[in-house]
């Protein structure tokens, strides 16, 4: 992947945040897919949005959004590169009125993680990295590396918003000492460990590849991990329901 495509894929997210943002402006209201998830306009509009332009900008790389997820697993089978899009992560925060949403993209090669962007519309951040490179931060047009952080005197351990009372994370944060819990949405958590205001995230409960795999990217190339509960690094396109396992992402 080169800089001019880098360049145009910084373009592409930003023009997908501001149709969610303008779509934030004037309604929030939503309809309930068959999942049990929540889908609104915005959704819909950047996931269009997105698979016209990536369609254009790479034509010959396949893409799994989290709208066309009924794409067979017959089909996705023989993929060794595609895009794997979230156009909305974090729809509820979205609805709810929290500005922790955000738009995720990722590149699967072999089943893992080879480029994740993650770009937060409220905030207007972008996060990068290309593969075997440094996570990278694009804040007011300027550039910078960014690096995870050891905890100084306590961990600051982020959850998600909506999770809070799932039974295995409970469980989990009963095993740790010396923490403080944070609430925040979407996969801006990873974002957020990279560049080291958090230093952990446990995930227990239901989760989808397109929620993790661009963070899981940015993590790694800021001096992070994410593994599951086998301590075995997560895999990409190898089942029919497209969800990720229990993990735990670290700085």
């Amino acid at each position: 992947m080169n800089k001019a495509l880098i360049s145009q894929l910084l373009n592409i997210s930003s023009q997908a945040g501001e149709i969610i943002m303008d779509i934030r402006k004037n309604s929030t209201e939503f309809s309930v897919k068959d999942d049990n998830t929540p889908i609104t306009e915005a959704d819909k509009a950047s996931h269009e949005f997105l698979l016209n332009a990536l369609s254009k900008l790479t034509p010959n790389i396949p893409i799994l959004s989290e709208e066309s997820s009924h794409i067979p697993f017959s089909v996705r089978t023989s993929w060794k590169e595609y895009w794997l899009i979230d156009p909305l992560d974090g729809t509820r925060d979205f609805i709810d009125g929290s500005p922790d949403f955000c738009i995720s993209i990722a590149l699967i090669k072999n089943n893992y993680p080879t480029f994740g962007l993650i770009y937060s519309p409220f905030n207007q951040v972008h996060y990068y990295r290309l593969d075997n490179q440094p996570s990278i931060k694009v804040e007011n047009r300027k550039s910078f590396k960014i690096l995870t952080s050891k905890p100084k005197r306590w961990k600051k351990i982020v959850v998600g918003r909506y999770s809070i009372n799932n039974k295995g994370l409970k469980e989990h944060l009963k095993l740790k000492t010396n923490f403080e819990t944070f609430k925040l949405g979407s996969a801006l958590k990873f974002c957020l460990i990279a560049e080291g205001i958090y230093h952990y995230y446990p995930k227990f409960g239901r989760c989808s590849e397109w929620d993790t795999a661009a963070g899981i990217c940015i993590l790694e190339g800021a001096g992070g991990s994410v593994v599951n509960l086998d301590n075995k690094a997560l895999k990409f396109n190898l089942t029919e329901d497209i969800i990720s396992p229990s993990f735990i992402a670290t700085a």
